[in-house]
């Protein structure tokens, strides 16, 4: 009763705290780079937690094993065909450059040298991008194969950090069909905005001077907020939050959630680390929901009829 007391205290003081915070700019903006570093640190304060306790290593194991056969897939079926094209685009431009160069005059000739640096270079670019595309494949295909794992995976974290779950609608036909509905909802939603704004920012590439340069940063913000949406989705699915509301939750976490989205992003675009990247990156999701998003959305309302569960604390 008393932890309980303590519990419900802890939360309205954090509560009070940051909308302290979120009501005084310039103390906001001071937070901002702590905010911004400490969004950084979730995935590696995830391993260390999942380290800590073998009773979680169910719900990553079996995940594992499936982004293990996925990513096989991913990378026999558009790493490698992908390289070799890559290493054909790039010996027909040096080509062609090597062409050009020779029609100038001779003192001319030391471009020869940049044509091989701008061969590195752009195969650097293309792989890069590559693999974050393989990467993005991989967490979508995971997320979804691996859901039932990683939603109790969730749960059993955010009992273990706040000692309750939010209340659940009894399970029905007519509530599952809702849960399909809202699934299905949230992953055209994904698609839809990385069309709207995916291909305006493909086709700034085709804008000589900073069009690339825009269109690659634009790029890792996109991905970085879908990944946001994927790794934090458990917990806010779990109350049945429409995706515009997911989206705001997240920008409203920012700069926090900005840095964990792009460390996330970095991680599943690593080859072999990603097939453990993405259990990591749930369970950051769900510690960064937990001290990040809860106290301040949900703790007040939640804390006030804590529901029983019958999860394993």
């Amino acid at each position: 009763m008393g932890s309980c007391q303590l519990s419900t205290v802890n939360c309205q003081l954090m509560n009070y705290m940051s909308k302290q915070i979120n009501s005084n700019p310039a103390r906001s903006a001071i937070t901002a780079p702590i905010r911004l570093l400490a969004g950084f640190t979730y995935p590696f304060r995830a391993f260390t937690l999942i380290w800590q306790t073998p009773k979680l290593w169910t719900y990553v194991l079996v995940p594992v094993v499936l982004n293990f056969l996925i990513g096989i897939g991913l990378y026999l079926s558009l790493l490698f065909p992908s390289l070799a094209g890559i290493d054909v685009l790039v010996a027909d431009l040096s080509v062609r450059f090597n062409a050009l160069i020779a029609s100038f005059p001779a003192w001319l000739s030391f471009l020869g040298g940049f044509t091989i640096a701008f061969g590195w270079l752009l195969r650097v670019l293309l792989v890069s991008g590559l693999l974050l595309i393989i990467g993005f494949l991989l967490v979508q295909f995971g997320v979804i194969l691996g859901s039932p794992w990683y939603g109790k995976l969730s749960e059993q974290l955010e009992l273990l950090r706040n000692g309750q779950l939010p209340a659940e609608a009894p399970m029905d036909l007519a509530s599952s069909l809702r849960d399909i509905q809202m699934a299905i909802g949230f992953e055209l939603r994904k698609l839809q905005i990385l069309l709207s704004i995916g291909l305006p920012l493909l086709l700034l590439n085709f804008v000589p001077g900073f069009g690339s340069i825009i269109s690659s940063l634009g790029g890792v913000a996109l991905g970085a907020t879908i990944v946001s949406l994927d790794f934090l989705n458990a917990p806010l699915e779990r109350r049945k939050l429409p995706f515009r509301e997911k989206l705001e939750i997240i920008w409203a976490s920012f700069p926090a959630s900005g840095s964990f989205g792009v460390v996330c992003l970095g991680l599943v675009s690593i080859p072999l680390l990603n097939l453990l990247a993405i259990p990591l990156c749930v369970t950051a999701g769900t510690l960064f929901f937990c001290d990040r998003i809860w106290p301040v959305r949900f703790a007040a309302e939640e804390t006030k009829s804590a529901p029983k569960t019958n999860i394993t604390p």
